[in-house]
């Protein structure tokens, strides 16, 4: 794992009128590694992942891409410098097969005429690099052609998280990816995880089930009330001590620093 984050943030503050979301939030995560974001709702997490990705501008703070400052205007800028989000809501389209959903406005056009003055889809291709991705990163699905809407659940998350990774070069960010998950598909989508970040990529994963946390993360970035409250690992705190820090139960100066043992 490399030393250079290759996402991170510095003194990040947003507000909306009067209402203070973010307070000077400090953020990094490495190649290679899992790092969870977690907190009570309120917390900022979500804010915090859309300052990240280009959805949401900060007020302050600033944000550096492998070292270099950068600054997202909108989440396309961070998709084009190699940062892909998987939301809750997935962005599936359900009527169309599993290819053409990995594909979803990236899609390969015919070589030739067809492809430039007709706008034809190379389809053939595009079935053959979706089952390409979805056999890298071992994640069974029915056919190539079966329609998303014809999926569980579990299957769905998993053409959203294989779109991501097909087309992230350095990041994916991932917002409560196994809500509403029972355990078989729960366990499915950890394993697509852990398969991404054996790729090398970073993964910035949000949740709320400690569990599935602490299966899978390097480390964990714990907030409450608009700031980070502890940086630490699943070695290093138990789940008591960060659900403690998370309601409050455990006074935030307690875990304000990471534990020099956590720094990989």
């Amino acid at each position: 794992m490399s030393d250079l984050p290759v996402l991170e943030a510095r003194g990040i503050t947003k507000s909306y009128g009067h209402v203070a979301v973010l307070h000077g939030v400090d953020f990094e995560v490495r190649a290679g590694e899992v790092m969870a974001i977690v907190g009570d709702n309120g917390a900022g997490k979500s804010t915090m992942i859309k300052t990240l990705c280009g959805a949401v501008q900060p007020d302050a703070g600033e944000i550096l891409l492998d070292g270099a400052p950068v600054r997202f205007a909108t989440p396309l800028d961070a998709r084009a410098s190699g940062i892909e989000t998987v939301y809750q809501d997935l962005a599936v389209a359900p009527a169309l097969d599993i290819a053409s959903n990995l594909f979803l406005g990236r899609e390969l056009r015919r070589a030739g005429p067809l492809g430039r003055v007709f706008r034809m889809l190379d389809k053939p291709r595009m079935r053959a690099e979706a089952q390409r991705h979805m056999d890298e990163l071992r994640f069974r699905l029915p056919a190539i052609t079966n329609a998303v809407e014809a999926l569980s659940g579990g299957q769905r998350q998993g053409v959203a998280v294989a779109r991501a990774a097909a087309f992230a070069r350095r990041l994916v960010i991932m917002d409560e990816p196994t809500a509403a998950l029972g355990v078989r598909e729960t366990g499915q989508v950890l394993d697509l995880i852990r398969s991404v970040r054996d790729r090398g990529l970073a993964i910035v994963l949000i949740s709320h089930n400690m569990p599935n946390v602490f299966e899978v993360a390097d480390r964990i970035h714990v907030m409450r009330l608009g700031r980070r409250v502890m940086l630490t690992s699943p070695k290093q705190s138990s789940m008591a001590d960060i659900v403690g820090l998370m309601t409050g139960a455990i006074p935030a100066h307690a875990g304000a620093s990471q534990p020099e043992e956590a720094r990989p």
